[in-house]
């Protein structure tokens, strides 16, 4: 391994606007901005801008020293020597200094007041480095000349391995490495960073995510954020998330979308999809049928337990709980229901006529959001059938699509978890754990 000896340590707000001396004492410039590119881990400056109104570099490697006085160059001036700014690299400070970026460690929006630098040596070559961006009020004092002030102050920085700037201009290693730090984000993070951002901003964050990542986070966000981020998006990507989507979800956010754009999205959207979303679309916004999903684990009363677990494992990824399964005839009629746990526990060759639970607590799509709480909250259930005047399954509503309704100012892993635990302590109505 390659031995790294720092030689210096300092803030970009103490060089900028600093005079820049060549070789024979020449004053030929100010330090405006320095060029950087995202070759490793830890971006390296390539050269400094001294100049507004001329782009060319004084290459990095021209640098002898610094001091109070300035930079002092190793070499007389020659602008016949100076290079361009690169496709692969960008101005530190016009891209960093007070712009917000993502503190992916902290899962939070902030803003750059200083960036911290390093001049390192390895291999008998010397490099200047970004180390990190400081983000608290220590650097913006430190801007102003008055750092004194706040001496007992420590500085709070972020490490350049995790920021991610709100402008994407970073070369493709560091968007490779941004994305496999995104993955690891919870989608509720996601969601709060998405809730921060303007306009322009969530445009740029959203081609960061890939379509799985956009839609746990969307699933996260209230409904108006929702309709946003889909409006932002073209229509084909737009349409893709939307199938993907649990189908009440999709048909919330095309509800409140114009008719002519919510008819153009479900047009691109696959069939079965879109059938699916145009079927709940229909419900009042008050009704149970508006509350409802049509992913849930409908299984054959013909089947033993061993292939009913067989199709469970087969469904399981499209349903939106798997805690209750129902089990339905040919024409979907609804006959019995029981517990993942049940089955499980069931010998492997028992059917599910015999395992099932005939009384059935189901609701019609028409009652109302309180009735829906009302049912949901007397029995303890996770999630509660709707169906039609045949008993035929239309959907499913669970504990999650009443939270807000019951509780809106409570988190919502919060009620879930006292729901389980009530649930598991009133088991009734034919769906025992």
């Amino acid at each position: 391994m390659s031995d790294v000896k720092v030689l210096g340590e300092f803030f970009f707000s103490q060089l900028s606007n600093k005079p820049i001396w060549d070789v024979q004492g020449r004053c030929i410039g100010r330090l405006h901005d320095l060029a950087m590119r995202w070759d490793n881990l830890s971006p390296l400056v390539t050269g400094i801008r001294y100049a507004k109104k001329i782009p060319a570099l004084i290459p990095i490697q021209w640098v002898e020293s610094w001091d109070a006085e300035g930079l002092h160059l190793n070499t007389t001036f020659d602008q016949q020597q100076t290079c361009p700014l690169h496709d692969d690299e960008t101005f530190i400070g016009k891209w960093l200094l007070d712009k917000q970026i993502i503190d992916l460690e902290g899962s939070r929006i902030v803003r750059v007041n200083d960036i911290s630098l390093s001049w390192v040596s390895r291999d008998n070559h010397q490099f200047v480095v970004l180390v990190a961006v400081d983000i608290g009020v220590r650097g913006l004092f430190r801007r102003l000349g008055i750092e004194f002030l706040l001496k007992s102050i420590r500085n709070n920085f972020v490490g350049c391995q995790y920021i991610k700037p709100l402008e994407n201009r970073t070369s493709s290693l560091q968007l490779t490495r941004e994305k496999e730090q995104l993955r690891q984000l919870h989608p509720a993070d996601i969601a709060d960073l998405i809730e921060e951002m303007d306009y322009k901003q969530r445009a740029n964050f959203l081609e960061s995510l890939d379509s799985q990542q956009t839609i746990d986070a969307l699933s996260e966000m209230e409904l108006d954020t929702q309709v946003e981020m889909i409006s932002q998006m073209d229509e084909e990507r737009a349409s893709d998330i939307l199938e993907e989507m649990p189908a009440d979800e999709a048909a919330d956010i095309l509800s409140v979308l114009s008719a002519e754009k919510s008819e153009e999205l479900l047009r691109l959207m696959e069939s079965d999809d879109a059938e699916d979303v145009r079927e709940l679309m229909q419900y009042e916004e008050e009704t149970a049928g508006s509350l409802m999903t049509t992913e849930y684990i409908g299984l054959p009363v013909w089947l033993t337990a061993d292939q009913a677990i067989n199709e469970l494992r087969r469904l399981a990824p499209e349903a939106e709980t798997i805690y209750y399964l129902y089990v339905i005839d040919e024409q979907e009629t609804l006959e019995g229901v029981l517990s993942l746990r049940e089955l499980i526990i069931a010998a492997p060759h028992t059917p599910l006529s015999e395992l099932m639970h005939t009384k059935i607590v189901k609701i019609s799509p028409f009652v109302d959001h309180e009735k829906v709480a009302e049912i949901i909250h007397k029995y303890g259930l996770l999630a509660v059938p709707v169906v039609n005047d045949q008993d035929q399954v239309l959907g499913i509503i669970t504990v999650d699509d009443v939270l807000e309704l019951l509780m809106p100012d409570r988190p919502r892993a919060e009620i879930h978890s006292s729901l389980i635990a009530r649930r598991r302590l009133r088991a009734k109505g034919g769906h025992s754990e």
